[in-house]
């Protein structure tokens, strides 16, 4: 289909930042990806509007309006240098699939929207997901006062400044009982499909994470000739911190509860770190996450007794710093049904059932109680990264799923 090629063309022309991509959020890289969507939706004879989380909603109103809305949604923002598919592959999916059931001279009973949520990514605020909670008023207490990673300017300015009011968003903006489904199409981030030779999958469920983007080690700066027992060596505390999150995780998955731990910062202090120096600062990352709410809660207890039992050994103060959560994402089983009943019209396709490794926005709808479903589409090297590899005929594949169960949902 020419649309979703060039769609993606035209969003690697914005995003370009060698060597991959970068869609600020809030900034001139979404703005323009923004721009973008609403200008091809309307061009199919959409309604569009921008939501007090200055969310985009590209609207193709029903026949019937007492029906419940399904909604098709994902987001344009990327991190610095990723690629160029992570999120805006599914805004594409949404408005190519309503694309093509109006070529067919189809019409909804119910509506059907296409979302593109603001900033998915917590590179930006260190608090990721941040349309869908905006949309679904999960957003934290405080979350409208993070400084943005660029220019610090926060999270109430960046909303306001791109046309939403902040003001609104402290309850829901959307009635979740009154959204009849939400389906998001995004690549995959391990090369699962890859192993499997197929090009989509079907998600059954999303991670929740618990994160601590500022963790801070002090201990006390010393002379590189200082015996062990005197030494209060916070990179060291670090670094057994980190070691001791390995073998969790490496336990966990040993008894089958599938987890991660990922570290993303892990450093001395720029402006003091030497070679000849013990370290008596240190700052860290962390992202802990799960696919059930009991197994991340305990993980959690699990990380503060780790950070006690760390700091005592090493004479050191560990501070978490900041703390954001993001609930699982549990699929719904009807709509995992519909899919698969749907790609069962499809030659050729025999999607797999996988967990995805990424939390998603998905996981807020399904989280607020919205019948929520995930397409993967097969990508070879990952997400977040310049080398994101998946081939548009993969994506035509899930457009084509997507297709038939829209037309399903939103034409009895």
């Amino acid at each position: 289909m020419r649309l979703v090629q060039d769609l993606l063309d035209r969003l690697a022309e914005i995003g370009a930042d060698p060597p991959g991509i970068t869609r600020e959020a809030f900034g001139a890289g979404e703005n323009a990806a923004m721009a973008l969507m609403a200008e091809t939706a309307r061009g199919l004879g959409l309604e569009c509007g921008v939501d007090a989380g200055a969310n985009l909603t590209m609207r193709w109103v029903g026949s019937d309006p007492s029906a419940a809305p399904v909604l098709v949604g994902s987001h344009l923002d990327s991190v610095v240098h990723g690629g160029n598919f992570d999120g805006a592959a599914g805004v594409v999916a949404g408005l190519a699939a309503i694309a093509a059931l109006r070529a067919e001279g189809f019409r909804p009973r119910a509506t059907i929207e296409v979302l593109a949520l603001r900033c998915e990514e917590a590179v930006w605020f260190g608090l990721g997901l941040i349309g869908s909670r905006s949309l679904l008023g999960r957003l934290p207490k405080g979350a409208l006062d993070l400084p943005h990673a660029r220019g610090g300017r926060n999270l109430r300015d960046c909303i306001a400044g791109c046309g939403g009011d902040p003001g609104a968003l402290g309850r829901p903006l959307r009635d979740p009982r009154r959204i009849g489904a939400y389906v998001e199409v995004h690549i995959e981030q391990a090369p699962q499909l890859i192993e499997a030779g197929q090009p989509v999958a079907l998600c059954l469920a999303n991670p929740g994470n618990v994160r601590h983007p500022h963790i801070r080690i002090t201990g006390e700066d010393a002379h590189t000739g200082l015996p062990h027992r005197f030494r209060h060596d916070a990179a060291l505390a670090g670094a057994e911190l980190a070691l001791a999150l390995e073998r969790l995780w490496l336990d966990e998955e040993a008894g089958r509860r599938p987890m991660a731990v990922t570290i993303g910062r892990f450093h001395t202090l720029v402006e003091r770190h030497a070679m000849t120096v013990v370290p008596g600062a240190f700052e860290m990352s962390l992202d802990l996450r799960a696919y059930e709410p009991a197994h991340l809660a305990a993980l959690e207890a699990k990380l503060h007794g780790l950070v006690g039992a760390v700091a005592a050994r090493r004479g050191v103060a560990i501070d978490l710093g900041p703390r954001s959560a993001a609930a699982p994402g549990v699929m719904d089983a009807a709509i995992l049904e519909e899919l698969a009943a749907a790609a069962a019209r499809q030659r050729g396709l025999a999607p797999p059932r996988l967990n995805s490794p990424g939390s998603h926005d998905a996981n807020n709808f399904a989280a607020a109680g919205v019948p929520t479903g995930m397409l993967l589409i097969r990508n070879r090297n990952g997400s977040h990264n310049p080398d994101e590899a998946m081939e548009t005929d993969d994506l035509l594949a899930g457009i084509g799923l997507l297709t038939l169960w829209l037309a399903g949902r939103a034409g009895h």
